[in-house]
């Protein structure tokens, strides 16, 4: 078998010493002092070892009581621990529910601003155009103006028409103005016609 290594000597130490205050040391002492009391020759030898006996079984009550205690101190300590552990378990709880809530409101602030930015943006947009009763007035005027040039198309298109007729009927007496002197003419001619005929007859 290999050597036995450091480790393996404490570990085996603490396994038999409890928690390490020497109860393997006083076990083995109090087995050599009854071993010692039961080979003691003497009364006096014989009552020193059964004291030193009394004294090492008190030593020994003494560490079991506070290894009992230090094992009841570590339930209390463990059912804290386990408590702390459920409280940090609901503040973790608590965290995620706060965290979800956070980033719905994130999201709502996301939303929020986008809608702000849309908001902004048309506002600067509808600032460019004229106001509502303005433009109304503006379309007013414009229909007032629209009636006005359509009644001054209308008198201009009666002004044409009486026009026209009138230039029809200076036509007209032009035309029977031309035709008159025409005609005038003619006559003229034949008249002039006779007339030097009659000239160049002889007188019966």
């Amino acid at each position: 078998m290999g050597a036995v290594t450091d480790d393996e000597v404490i570990r085996k130490r603490l396994l038999i010493d409890g928690d390490g205050a020497g109860d393997d040391r006083r076990i083995n002492l109090l087995v050599k002092s009854f071993i010692k009391w039961c080979n003691s020759g003497s009364q006096e030898e014989g009552y020193s070892q059964y004291q030193r006996m009394l004294s090492t079984l008190s030593q020994c009550e003494f560490s079991m009581g506070k290894t009992l205690l230090v094992y009841d101190m570590n339930l209390r300590e463990m059912e804290n621990y386990e408590k702390i552990y459920k409280e940090i378990e609901c503040s973790i709880a608590g965290a995620h529910e706060k965290i979800a809530e956070c980033k719905k409101q994130i999201l709502q602030a996301k939303r929020i601003r986008k809608n702000r930015q849309e908001y902004d943006a048309l506002a600067k947009v509808i600032q460019h155009h004229p106001d509502r009763h303005e433009t109304l007035k503006e379309l007013e005027a414009l229909g007032k103006e629209l009636e006005h040039l359509s009644h001054i198309k209308e008198s201009v298109e009666d002004k044409l028409e009486l026009r026209r007729k009138q230039f029809h009927v200076l036509l007209s007496t032009i035309h029977e103005l031309q035709q008159t002197l025409e005609n005038d003419e003619k006559l003229s001619e034949v008249e002039d016609a006779q007339e030097a005929s009659m000239e160049t007859d002889p007188k019966p």
